[in-house]
């Protein structure tokens, strides 16, 4: 038995592959910039499907926002090795699986819009970037904490259009509940994004319009141009955010003349025909900056 795991800060998916089946489970995600081995070891242990075939899974494939160094991924590797007591565990960054899902032969950019946002360069052989993530405080342009802050920011401001006010009054969002979620709770990424689905249902306001333009502009300019033949080579993306908002991603897209690639909300499908295809499981040349290889 083998997993393929994707996570983003807000959701993570599951695949289990056994003998040419497979079966998808789901759990909150895993970022060990926010969550400790303790976090990952309740939520895991609270799942009966997983809890069901621990002992039977021999190698684990895990791909993780905030994945990007050997000590972050070894709260995610220490947590799941104490779990799957009898599994083998790769740990590796989000823009590997990124990367990965979108290739099709030939290099390219591959950018993730989620709950954060990031980019990645794959010749095929490597995955780079150029650009680091700052994560929700500094940075994630164009991600769902992005659009989140300034929405909750102009809430509180009184800036905000009268039928997005209306409908987050109804959802009890007030200064002191907005305060509590993000200054004293955890996992306050994850409650700022949680505000864009009333950015999705009010898109069409022009509002909505200029503020999802601005956020994809600003996500292209620092994320995107960095490359130097972002021109040349198709640019694809991953996320909720990219998928719920294609439309407009694809208007921002053709506005700086990128090679639009595809837009692929949840990866995990074309991941696993990835692996299957490439390396069957088997290979230890994954490549991959700063990957531990599985022996």
């Amino acid at each position: 038995m083998i997993l393929v795991v994707e996570s983003g800060s807000t959701k993570a998916d599951w695949m289990l592959v056994n003998s040419g089946k497979e079966a998808i489970y789901s759990t909150k995600g895993f970022n060990p910039f926010y969550h400790s081995k303790e976090d990952i070891l309740i939520e895991l242990n609270d799942h009966l499907g997983l809890d069901l075939i621990k002992s039977d899974v021999k190698k684990i494939f895990f791909y993780g926002a905030g994945c990007s160094s050997p000590e972050m991924n070894e709260i995610i590797e220490v947590a799941l090795n104490s779990f799957f007591t009898n599994a083998k565990v790769k740990v590796n960054h989000d823009l590997a699986a990124c990367a990965y899902a979108c290739y099709e032969g030939k290099p390219l950019i591959a950018g993730i819009l989620g709950t954060g946002s990031n980019s990645c360069y794959f010749d095929g052989k490597e995955v780079s970037e150029v650009v680091p993530a700052l994560s929700y405080i500094l940075g994630d342009e164009g991600g769902g904490c992005h659009f989140g802050k300034r929405i909750l920011a102009d809430f509180l401001y009184n800036r905000l259009p009268e039928p997005m006010a209306k409908e987050l009054r109804q959802l009890g969002m007030t200064k002191a509940s907005i305060n509590k979620n993000v200054y004293m709770k955890p996992d306050a990424n994850v409650f700022i994004a949680s505000i864009m689905p009333v950015l999705i249902r009010h898109k069409s306001l022009s509002y909505s319009q200029t503020l999802i333009e601005n956020n994809f502009q600003e996500f292209i300019d620092i994320h995107i141009k960095c490359y130097t033949d972002y021109k040349k080579v198709k640019v694809n993306f991953v996320g909720s955010v990219a998928s719920l908002l294609q439309n407009e991603l694809m208007a921002v897209c053709d506005k700086n003349d990128i090679q639009l690639g595809v837009i692929i909300r949840r990866p995990l499908d074309k991941l696993v025909k990835y692996h299957l295809k490439q390396q069957s499981f088997t290979s230890s040349t994954l490549v991959s900056e700063g990957a531990q290889q599985l022996n």
